[in-house]
C-alpha cells in the first residue's frame, strides 16, 4: 500500500490558549515566543465559514483559509515577507477576506455544510499537513487551489491572480503558471554529472542497487531551483548526504520519455500532472520499490531539505510518522551536540 508522508515545515509548540488547556506550565497572559501575529487586516471571523463565504461574495471577494501554528518559521516568512509586500496585499485585501486557522486550535467552527466541529478536526478532515496551508474558496464554498506550504512572492502573486481573476474556468493552474514567468531564471535544468541521465530509467533493477532514490521536478524557467543547486545542495554536509541517493531531475513540461519507479514509460510532463506537481522544485522520494515515502511542494533552505534526506535515509519515516516530530527530535539532538541550529539558514 502507498504510504506517503507530508512535509511539515515548522517545529511544534503551543499557541497560549493551548499551552492553558494542556497543561503546558504557561500561566494565563503568558507570552509564547512562537506566536506570530497576524495583519490587522485578516478577517476578524467568528468562524461560521458559510457565513464568511457569502459575506465575502457580497463584497466581489473569495474566502482564504489561511491554516498556520505557533512557531512556524514559513508562517513568519508569509507574514513577514509576503505580507509586507505592498502589491501583495494590495492584491490579496482587494480580491480575498483571509481567516486564520489554527490547525491545533480547539475553537469552534462551524463548517460551510453547517456541520459543527473544532480547528483542529477541520485542519485534520482536510488533511492539512503543512503549515501555512491556503486553502482557496470560491463564492459557493468550493476549493479553487490549495498551497501547501510556503511559496515566494512572485508564486504567490500568480496564485492570487489565478483565484481573483477566476482563471480555473478557463484554465488548469499548472498552465496558468506555465504561461506566466514573471521572474528570470537561469533557463537551464541542473543535471549533474553523478545524477541520473535521460533517457530516464527509474526503476531500481535500472538505478544503482537499494537506495532510495530522489526526483527532483523542476523546470528551467525557476529561480528557486536555480538556487536549490547552486547553494542549498552545494554546502559540504548536503552535499554529502545527497550521495546516498539516485537523483534524478525531472522537467516537469518536457515531453521526455522516462520510465517510472513502477515502470510504466510516460512524458516526463505527464508523471508530473500524475503526481500532481504544482510548485518547482518538488522534492518526490521513492523506495526501492517503487513507492512514494515523502515529498515537499514549497520553498525550503538548507536545515529542511537536510532534515527530509535524513528522515528517509535513516529510515525515520518508518518510525515516526510525524515528520515534524522528527525534525523537533533532530533538532535538539543537534543542539545537545553543541550544533549551532537555524531552522531558516
Amino acid at each position: 500500500m502507498l504510504r506517503t508522508f507530508v512535509i511539515t515545515m515548522m517545529l511544534f509548540s503551543l499557541s497560549p490558549s493551548q499551552a492553558a488547556d494542556n497543561g503546558s506550565g504557561l500561566e494565563a497572559g503568558m507570552v509564547n515566543p512562537g506566536f506570530h501575529e497576524k495583519p490587522s487586516w485578516f478577517k476578524n471571523s467568528f468562524l461560521d465559514l458559510g457565513d464568511d463565504v457569502d459575506e465575502a461574495a457580497e463584497e466581489g471577494k473569495r474566502i482564504i483559509l489561511y491554516f498556520h501554528q505557533d512557531g512556524c518559521p514559513y508562517c513568519a516568512k508569509l507574514l513577514n515577507e509576503n505580507f509586507t509586500i505592498k502589491k501583495i496585499v494590495d492584491k490579496t485585501r482587494a480580491g480575498f477576506q483571509l481567516i486564520g486557522i489554527n490547525m491545533w486550535g480547539d475553537r469552534s467552527v462551524t463548517g460551510i455544510d453547517g456541520s459543527e466541529t473544532t480547528e483542529k478536526a477541520l485542519a485534520e478532515s482536510l488533511n492539512v499537513k503543512y503549515t501555512p496551508t491556503l486553502l482557496f474558496l470560491d463564492e459557493q464554498g468550493r476549493p479553487v487551489l490549495r498551497l501547501n506550504g510556503y511559496y515566494p512572492p512572485h508564486k504567490f502573486e500568480q496564485a492570487l491572480d489565478y483565484v481573483a481573476r477566476h482563471q480555473e474556468k478557463r484554465q488548469s493552474y499548472r498552465d496558468y503558471l506555465k504561461a506566466h514567468q514573471p521572474v528570470a531564471a537561469s533557463g537551464k535544468l541542473h543535471r549533474q554529472a553523478d545524477y541520473l541521465q535521460p533517457p530516464l530509467d527509474l526503476r531500481a533493477s535500472a538505478r544503482r542497487g537499494e537506495r532510495p532514490l530522489l526526483v527532483l521536478m523542476e523546470m528551467k524557467q525557476c529561480p528557486p531551483c536555480d538556487e536549490l543547486h547552486q547553494d542549498i545542495l552545494k554546502r559540504p554536509e548536503l552535499s554529502k548526504t545527497l550521495q546516498e541517493f539516485d537523483v534524478a531531475v525531472v522537467d516537469v513540461w518536457s515531453s521526455e520519455q522516462l520510465i517510472t519507479p513502477v515502470g510504466k514509460t510516460v512524458e516526463s510532463t505527464k508523471w508530473a500532472e500524475q503526481l500532481g506537481i504544482q510548485y518547482t522544485p518538488s522534492m518526490v522520494l521513492f523506495d526501492s520499490k517503487g513507492e512514494e515515502i515523502f515529498r515537499s511542494e514549497a520553498y525550503l533552505r538548507s536545515f529542511h531539505t537536510h532534515a527530509i534526506l535524513d528522515y528517509v535515509l535513516s529510515g525515520s519515516y518508518l518510525k515516526q510518522a510525524n515528520f515534524q516530530r522528527y525534525v523537533q527530535a533532530r533538532a535538539a539532538d543537534m543542539r545537545a551536540r553543541g550544533e549551532s541550529v537555524d531552522l531558516m539558514e
